[in-house]
């Protein structure tokens, strides 16, 4: 069974699929595929979305406003680089905050300590008074 979501379709497999041996072949790389060992302009100035170092951005449920935002900022002409590009990080931002598990916000890791830290400080206190009674 499989179906479609956006570009990408989903394949689900069964017991019996896994059961028959592959006949998938392997490839080997093709040193002339312009995507292969690239960084993350490509040579004609265009945007390797494939890169590794994009760590999968441009493919995620955020994938297309990442894709927007920053190509805005690379292709940018403006004074403060990347300044006309407000709404498109906005809409990114906005995208990534529905999916916290997969964009782990910073703040978030602040927030996390300084609880943390908040526990902490009212456990010593009751540590402290259990001593003292007995």
């Amino acid at each position: 069974v499989s179906y479609m979501v956006g570009k990408d379709r989903i394949i689900f497999a069964t017991k019996e699929d896994h059961e028959t041996p592959s006949s998938a072949e392997l490839v080997a790389d093709d040193p002339d595929d312009p995507y292969e060992e690239q960084g993350l302009i490509l040579p004609n100035g265009d945007i390797n979305w494939n890169c590794p170092c994009l760590g999968g951005m441009a493919s995620g449920p955020c994938g297309e406003q990442f894709k927007s935002a920053f190509s805005c900022f690379h292709y940018s002409t403006e004074e403060i680089k990347g300044s006309d590009c407000v709404d498109q990080f906005r809409a990114m931002q906005e995208c990534m905050q529905k999916y916290p598990d997969l964009y782990p916000q910073e703040d978030e890791n602040e927030e996390k300590s300084s609880k943390d830290l908040e526990a902490t400080s009212e456990e010593a206190p009751a540590a402290k008074e259990g001593k003292g009674s007995s």
